[in-house]
């Protein structure tokens, strides 16, 4: 086994630090003002950092040219992205940041059953192992003392 770790481990552990850096940001963010309205600050911060990075790295092209059905799976991915963090927010306004980001990573489980139903992807036994293991320590965190 390599000690360098493939270029998609590293963007997936950068992601996983980003994302842990969210829930804890958003929900000191987030103490005396509305959730939606904060998911909207956030999303314009974002479109404005990205808008920057897509045109000073050259990857700037006419989105005019791309073909419909990526527009279609574009857009319904927003619609989808935008649904889970008006919910992702409304959470940590009144859970627990510890609580919400676990439960909120359910996701994973979703996105192997999905892959596996709609795009014909298939994880052997020890990746089913993984993710039974990931969707029982959600539950251990769901379940009310």
């Amino acid at each position: 086994m390599s000690l360098l770790l493939p270029s998609w481990v590293l963007w997936a552990l950068l992601s996983a630090v980003f994302a842990a850096l969210t829930a804890i940001l958003a929900k000191v963010g987030i103490q005396g003002m509305d959730s939606d309205l904060a998911t909207l600050i956030r999303t314009l911060v974002i479109v404005a950092v990205l808008s920057v990075f897509v045109v000073m790295t050259g990857k700037w092209s006419n989105p005019a040219n791309l073909p419909a059905k990526s527009w279609l799976f574009l857009i319904l991915s927003g619609l989808a992205t935008g649904a889970s963090w008006v919910c992702y927010f409304r959470a940590l306004k009144v859970g627990q940041a510890y609580q919400v980001a676990p439960i909120d990573k359910l996701s994973v489980v979703l996105v192997v059953v999905f892959a596996a139903l709609f795009l014909g992807e298939r994880p052997v036994p020890k990746d089913w192992l993984a993710i039974a293991m990931i969707a029982g320590g959600v539950l251990l965190l769901a379940i009310r003392r």
